[in-house]
């Protein structure tokens, strides 16, 4: 089916991970429903190549992630999904936890035949796109995560201190509430939505260990300025294998770090001429070349 995606720009409340920006586009993917878990979950695909799984934030859709769908289109077979509750696809009972949703995206991955993909995520989807490569490893291949953290000490104070102050009431009957519901199945979820979301937020992400355990390439990229600290984002990268002199030392690890300069965790996605430079040359395993390569 053919789609043209709206740009929008709503302001945010950078602390909630909201982003609300979508890609201009004259042909867009071809839509598809896959039965996930006891729910329908819509997904869309576009482009040729190595399969590519995108996965998006909080209260977030498809045409939300913006252009970085279509870029990435151009070189990789992009399968891009709306989580529970999310854009089309329907709400269900269940709370929404990142282990829920990391089974969720293995499950659609099973549904569509797809044994083996690179994984974007971004925000509440890169902290799903962990967890999938913790829960489900054989899934992942090449992992992309865009502000994420291991655990939630790793959050900025500012983050950390309204938590708990979060509430639905502050974003029922918001544009974010309209927006969202130019796509809900059930336009009168928001609230439930909402609630579920601000719970996710309040649930312990004590991942150390099993990051450690993790046996495959990873690409970090934050804000300078993001949700996530600077110095969580550094220690996640050694948890990883990296931060250790390329030239005098042993080769290059397989995991690697970017950080996006003058950059809010709402601007990270909204950069994506910027994120795939950053992110083909990882996803074709190019290494740049030092002086004495």
């Amino acid at each position: 089916m053919k789609r043209k995606a709206r740009r929008m720009a709503r302001p945010v409340v950078a602390a909630l991970l909201l982003m609300a920006i979508p890609a201009e586009a004259d042909d867009g993917p071809t839509g598809h429903v896959a039965e996930v878990n006891g729910m329908e979950m819509y997904y869309e695909v576009s482009g040729a190549g190595k399969p590519l799984v995108i996965l998006h934030g909080a209260y977030m859709s498809i045409e939300s992630m913006g252009d970085i769908i279509p870029l990435a289109a151009e070189t990789h077979r992009v399968y891009a999904l709306e989580f529970q509750g999310h854009g089309r696809t329907e709400d269900t009972g269940r709370p929404i936890t990142y282990p829920n949703l990391a089974d969720d995206v293995a499950a659609f991955m099973a549904a569509v035949d797809l044994p083996q993909a690179d994984v974007f995520g971004y925000s509440m989807g890169a902290a799903a796109a962990l967890q999938l490569a913790i829960r489900h490893p054989e899934r992942v291949d090449r992992l992309v995560l865009a502000s994420v953290a291991f655990d939630e000490s790793g959050w900025q104070h500012a983050f950390r201190d309204f938590i708990p102050q979060m509430t639905p009431d502050m974003l029922v009957g918001s544009p974010l509430e309209t927006e969202w519901r130019n796509l809900a199945p059930d336009p009168d979820g928001f609230a439930e939505l909402a609630e579920k979301l601000i719970a996710l937020e309040k649930q312990p992400m004590h991942w150390k260990e099993a990051v450690e355990a993790l046996d495959l390439p990873v690409l970090l990229i934050a804000g300078d300025a993001d949700v996530v600290t600077l110095e969580h984002t550094v220690a996640l990268f050694r948890l990883l294998g990296g931060g250790a002199m390329g030239d005098l030392g042993p080769p290059l690890p397989a995991s690697r770090l970017a950080i996006l300069p003058a950059t809010s965790h709402t601007a990270v996605i909204n950069q994506p001429g910027m994120l795939m430079r950053f992110m083909e040359p990882f996803l074709q395993g190019e290494t740049p070349a030092g002086m004495w390569d």
